[in-house]
């Protein structure tokens, strides 16, 4: 079922589409190395491959699973050979990239800055965190987001239309929402449950695919659909979003999965910190201290014993008062930022440690807050025209003192 061409690419037209990015770049024949993220099952193998058959380029493949330093220097030996019959250096397309350890990268950086290869790296983690700067710097990066409703319901009927199998079987579609619950925005999960519900061992029988057919088969077969291991995705969003909704039993069930299921203690802290400073925030700051001396003990004591400190920091998640009062304070400045471009620092608030600057009128009628009393006067600190509000505070004890503040501080900008 996996397409050759673009034209038979579902999903992600916001890279492969009419004057999309990779489209472009597709279309001029000329790529450079980056990086796809997204979750599995969106099309991070295929569009690589879809890439190297349309340029007509050598299409070399290291799993960072099962390749080491060896395996990425022969391939870039090879690669040298290859370099002089094609238009463009040979694409190396690493899957999983995040897993490769520092040196692996290291091994690769002479090879991508050269144009030796071109390199495509496919990951499902966040490449900032598991990919070295160097490296990262060299590539550009592209999200890849779940597969919609429409997207896959077109690639079932092409399934039940193309796929040598289904097409033999009289299968009849009349419901589509336990599918699509199921698959989850993915495109393999999707094909295995159709597989799945569509194996039977009279196959001139006609099936009939039904929201209660589909869930009763994935019951009987609760890893039929997870071939690759896919259900890390849907866990930890379980997992995260028990502690948002202040459920320690559901999310200390979901840690005990992850943990049981083999899954990385560092992904799990990770997210446990992103989760305090997210959806606990400024109603409980001590929530971030937590979250973070869990993340830096459980890299000291390692596993077994690191399930201890995630349980503890889970739990007090769960249980704390909830604000996400920063996550949207940040993201309206950063909108407003793209909104308004870069305004000038007011020169009152700019440093002048040369003359020249100091004569331009840098760092004058700066009004240094300790020398008044309580340690504030009031001031101008935003670039000129601008009185937008980015944070609000939220309806808890916490946050109802630190507006309090702001109140008696700043007065009405604050009501």
């Amino acid at each position: 079922m996996r397409p050759v061409t673009l034209d038979g690419y579902i999903g992600q037209q916001h890279l492969v589409g009419p004057g999309a990015v990779l489209r472009r770049m597709i279309d001029s024949r000329r790529i450079s190395s980056f990086i796809l993220w997204g979750p599995p099952g969106v099309g991070k193998t295929t569009l690589a491959q879809i890439i190297a058959h349309t340029l007509e380029t050598p299409f070399y493949t290291l799993s960072a699973v099962t390749s080491g330093v060896k395996d990425v220097r022969d391939v870039i030996e090879r690669a040298k050979g290859g370099h002089f019959f094609s238009q463009n250096s040979p694409i190396l397309f690493i899957d999983e990239i995040h897993r490769f350890s520092k040196s692996q990268q290291d091994s690769l950086l002479g090879a991508v800055e050269q144009g030796i290869v071109t390199l495509i790296g496919a990951t499902t983690e966040n490449p900032s965190f598991e990919v070295i700067r160097p490296l990262l710097s060299r590539c550009a990066v592209y999200v890849l987001k779940p597969l919609g409703k429409d997207d896959l319901l077109q690639l079932m009927q092409r399934a039940l239309h193309d796929d040598i199998v289904l097409r033999e079987k009289k299968v009849t579609v009349s419901q589509t929402d336990a599918l699509l619950r199921y698959s989850g925005g993915d495109a393999r999960k999707l094909l295995n449950i159709l597989e799945l519900v569509t194996d039977t061992d009279t196959p001139d029988d006609e099936i009939l695919i039904t929201d209660q057919l589909v869930s009763e088969r994935l019951q009987q077969n609760p890893l039929a659909y997870d071939k690759g291991g896919e259900m890390h995705y849907d866990i930890i969003s379980a997992f995260i979003k028990s502690i948002r909704g202040s459920d320690p039993d559901a999310a200390i069930y979901w840690l005990a999965r992850m943990i049981e299921g083999g899954e990385d203690p560092a992904f799990i802290a990770r997210r446990l910190v992103i989760s305090a400073s997210e959806d606990i925030g400024l109603a409980n700051p001590n929530a971030l201290l937590l979250a973070n001396a869990a993340f830096d003990t459980v890299q000291k004591i390692g596993w077994p014993e690191g399930r201890i400190p995630l349980a503890e920091a889970t739990i007090y998640l769960a249980t704390s008062p909830k604000s996400n009062s920063a996550y949207m304070a940040i993201n309206d400045a950063l909108a407003f930022v793209r909104q308004t471009g870069n305004q000038p620092v007011p020169l009152h608030l700019r440093n002048a440690p040369t003359s020249l600057m100091q004569q331009l009128g840098y760092g004058q009628e700066y009004k240094y807050a300790h020398d008044y009393e309580g340690h504030f006067v009031e001031q101008q600190f935003l670039p000129d025209g601008i009185t937008q509000r980015f944070w609000k505070a939220q309806p808890n004890a916490a946050e109802n003192k630190l507006h309090e503040r702001m109140m008696a501080l700043w007065g009405e900008r604050y009501k």
